[in-house]
């Protein structure tokens, strides 16, 4: 099945994700039609993107370990390595946690944290620091016996059906994938991170058509000033998305940090502005009554927490000092 066909047949099924098994189930298909999604930088990353969204606009758990699986298959080919035919993948890349990976002889030790899909993903691609406080990435199967899931520490009501976890890995046989830093420093790093803002775009847009609906059957001139500032936000939005998805496919080679970074503050800046405004215009009726709204909004305000406030912006402020002044200008 295509990717395509994929997403028609979960925006015509009803009550979809009643369950743990029927998010696996989906998501199985999905993994499935993987190979009909691009690559970024291979001449069609905004259709990339575009998938995400879309998806995104459906269930942003389901997006969430999609987007996973799609960024691990990337990070493999960028890498010069080959992946399992439908196997489900995920990248799992956070630090820190009660007892820090740590890799001798090939066998990983140690908890790694805020691993989503826990106990559905069958391979891993995982970060840790070395002695020389290197960033490592292995692969790991995660059918491995010497594995423990921690469910319990997974409080959140937004992103729920995530199954994120703490996984205690107790001398688990790996592989590693690349030499050290190749992780944080190969191109691909930023390209995925800007896939997983399309995913919060993808949200904000059915957000964004819960009110139009609402207003093509009970106009209000208030309430459609609320969408006029969301219409603006989402057009400035998606013409940068489609900006950026140019420039990745023009220079491939090249991170495009600065702006992936400019591009996750302004959809975190839309999604919060959405939330907002259409919260504003339509009341507590969509968040009490319907189970789609409610989920994606709780879903989305613990999403967008993905990037870093004030640490993202200094950031770029400092990318900033060393461009050209001529970014800035018409």
């Amino acid at each position: 099945m295509l990717i395509d066909e994929c997403i028609e047949n979960l925006k015509q099924s009803k009550h979809l994700f009643s369950s743990s098994s029927a998010y696996v189930t989906q998501l199985q298909k999905l993994v499935q039609a993987s190979a009909d999604v691009p690559h970024s930088g291979e001449g069609a990353t905004l259709r990339r993107w575009q998938i995400l969204s879309q998806l995104a606009a459906l269930d942003l758990s389901l997006v969430k370990w999609f987007e996973s699986h799609l960024d691990a298959l990337s990070i493999l080919r960028e890498l010069g390595h080959a992946a399992q035919n439908d196997a489900i993948y995920a990248v799992w890349a956070a630090e820190g946690g009660p007892q820090a990976l740590n890799v001798t002889n090939d066998l990983c030790h140690g908890v790694k944290p805020w691993c989503s899909g826990a106990g559905i993903v069958e391979k891993a691609l995982m970060t840790y620091r070395d002695e020389a406080q290197q960033t490592q990435l292995i692969l790991v199967d995660l059918r491995d016996a010497n594995i423990q899931i921690n469910h319990s520490v997974w409080q959140a009501v937004g992103m729920q059906q995530t199954q994120t976890a703490n996984i205690f890995f107790n001398d688990v046989a790996v592989e590693k994938v690349a030499a050290p830093n190749a992780y944080l420093s190969r191109p691909g790093f930023w390209h995925g991170a800007a896939g997983v803002a399309a995913c919060w775009y993808g949200a904000c847009t059915h957000l964004a058509q819960k009110l139009a609906d609402h207003l093509r059957y009970k106009p209000h001139a208030f309430k459609a000033m609320y969408l006029g500032e969301i219409s603006t936000a989402l057009h400035v939005n998606r013409q940068y998305f489609q900006e950026i998805a140019r420039r990745i496919d023009q220079s491939p080679k090249h991170s495009h940090e600065y702006q992936i970074r400019i591009l996750r503050q302004c959809t975190e800046h839309t999604a919060r502005l959405v939330m907002e405004r259409v919260g504003l215009a339509l009341g507590a009726a969509p968040f009490c009554q319907d189970g789609h709204f409610a989920q994606l909004i709780a879903d989305l305000t613990v999403f967008i927490r993905q990037t870093h406030g004030a640490f993202d912006l200094e950031q770029i402020g400092t990318l900033a000092i060393n461009e050209e002044a001529e970014t800035w200008m018409l």
